[in-house]
Order: C-alpha cells, then structure tokens, then sequence
C-alpha cells in the first residue's frame, strides 16, 4: 500500500498515540519531582512520531531512513526511561501504565524497523531522485515481475507435475 500522508501510516499513528500517553503518564505526581525526567520523557515521545513526519516528507529514502533511524533511537530512549521510572517504588501505582507503555514502545521500535529494513532492499530512491527515465524503468520491471508470474502459473496449470505452483508457500 502506498501512503499519501504520514498522518495515515499505521506507525505514526502508534506513534502518536505513544506521546500522548507518556504525556498521560507524566502529569503523576511522581514526574512532579525535580529533574529532568518528565521533560526528557515527553521529549523523546514526542520526537519518534515527529522524525517519523519529518523523514515521510524529505525526499530521498536516504533522507527517511535516517529520520526512521532517529525515530527509533528516541523509541528506545523512551523505553529506557520508562524502565528507569518502573523501577522507584513510588511508581508502583504506574506499574501496569507503565508496562503498557513499554510495549508499545517496543511495538514502535519493531514497525520502524521493519520498514527501514524494506526501504533499505529497495531499487526506489525517493520522490526527489523519480525521473521519468526511473519511472520507466520501475513499471518494466513491475510489468516483468508480472509477466513471470502469470507465465509460471499458467505452466503450472499446464503441467502441474513438472512446475510448481508458484502460490505455495515453501
């Protein structure tokens, strides 16, 4: 599926939700003490959804996958504070707000991962580097891809004992 807005990426979603709910979570009495704690916290939240929207709208993969790299640093660094804060006796009332923030944090840190490994394996270099000349060649080799497999399948249905079916899983 291709995405128009960041807004409708599942992990920016999760991502914002995210934010929202250390901002929840941080208005306890327990992040009221002096320090820094509550402000990192929120800072870090709010900053994976935000290099998230940022890298969507840069224009090269190169771009995006650092923004998704940052974002899924400040994923960790929530967890890591999470941790940190889940540890204080004084937050034994948090603890289950807490550990539902951890994995979603975690969930946070998965999806970007994911979609950077997919980014890194791909021959599309971002809306910037799209010329006509890589658009022609990006839909020949979509329309190759296709051809293969309507030419593996009907060989398949042809002589099944000598192809395999090409929608089998291996």
């Amino acid at each position: 599926m291709k995405y128009e807005r960041f807004e409708d990426l599942p992990v920016w979603q999760a991502a914002i939700d995210l934010a929202q709910q250390v901002y929840a979570l941080t208005r306890d009495r327990f992040f009221a003490q002096p320090g820094d704690l509550r402000d990192q916290l929120r800072r870090a939240a709010l900053s994976v959804s935000n290099n998230i929207a940022e890298g969507f709208e840069r224009g090269s993969t190169a771009e995006l996958l650092a923004f998704l790299y940052i974002a899924r640093g400040s994923a960790g660094e929530v967890r890591s504070m999470l941790h940190f804060s889940d540890r204080s006796p004084q937050t034994a009332h948090l603890k289950s707000d807490i550990s539902k923030l951890i994995a979603l944090a975690e969930s946070c840190s998965r999806q970007i991962r994911a979609w950077a490994d997919h980014l890194q394996n791909s021959d599309i270099k971002g809306q910037r580097h799209l010329d006509d000349q890589a658009r022609k060649d990006y839909q020949h080799r979509k329309g190759a891809a296709a051809f293969e497999r309507q030419l593996a399948q009907t060989l398949h249905q042809a002589h099944p004992h000598i192809y395999p079916d090409p929608d089998a899983k291996a």
